[in-house]
């Protein structure tokens, strides 16, 4: 569904990543693991087009999207959720939501207010609520429900498990489960490695930019010199 060859991206002149290639198939759930400032927040906007690559292909359903504009990504069903949730504190659960809604495009799972409602309750028990009335937790899940009303069939999520309290943290991996069953593709990026296992199939490991692991959790699991050399602080 999506694949990625050979990107290359810069912040100026600094190089951040370099030649970083995977994939992930319809229906995964694939976990990019790594330090911080390892290339995992880029990696997900040089896909969105948020930081346009200088080199490589990023090939989502059989287009190459790699010099395409964010809205024009957005439209080909990815969806989005930035670390910093950037919701509309203004305005209400209700309102923010209906700024993301787009039309179900047939394939993908249509979202309704009441259906995400249904997956976050928390959400629904204060639809008339404004966003700067919420705690950290709250605004997450806004945040991807925001996200969903677009009706996307692959979804970038950028560290969901960001300072939030351990309950929380339950509740944001069983969301993540929840939309792998309604059929949905998620690529998120991540440090916690007990929450990547939770809700990932496969794992890759960026490091200063380059992919240093490619495989399933057991796999990861199963080897300690990798998640010492590369996970441990």
């Amino acid at each position: 569904m999506l694949k990625v060859e050979g990107l290359h991206t810069y912040y100026g002149r600094a190089h951040i990543l370099a030649d970083v290639a995977f994939e992930v198939a319809q229906g995964e759930v694939v976990v990019l693991l790594g330090r911080n400032g390892a290339g995992k927040s880029t990696t997900l906007k040089s896909i969105m087009g948020l930081v346009p690559p200088a080199q490589g292909r990023i090939v989502f359903n059989g287009t190459d999207i790699a010099a395409r504009q964010p809205f024009e990504i957005a439209r080909l069903g990815l969806g989005y959720v930035p670390e910093d949730r950037r919701i509309f504190t203004e305005l209400t659960v209700e309102e923010n939501l209906e700024v993301g809604r787009r039309p179900a495009n047939g394939t993908a799972p249509a979202w309704t207010p009441d259906k995400l409602f249904a997956l976050f309750p928390n959400l629904g028990r204060m639809r008339d609520r404004p966003g700067s009335q919420m705690s950290g937790g709250e605004q997450q899940m806004l945040t991807i429900a925001r996200t969903l009303m677009g009706n996307p069939s692959f979804l970038l999520l950028d560290e969901p498990s960001e300072g939030l309290a351990p309950v929380i943290i339950e509740q944001m991996a069983k969301t993540i489960l929840d939309l792998k069953r309604e059929g949905l593709t998620v690529l998120l990026s991540e440090q916690n490695l007990h929450f990547a296992r939770a809700v990932a199939d496969r794992a890759l490991i960026i490091e200063k930019g380059r992919i240093r692991f490619a495989g399933t959790m057991a796999e990861l699991m199963a080897n300690e010199a990798v998640r010492t050399q590369y996970l441990s602080l």
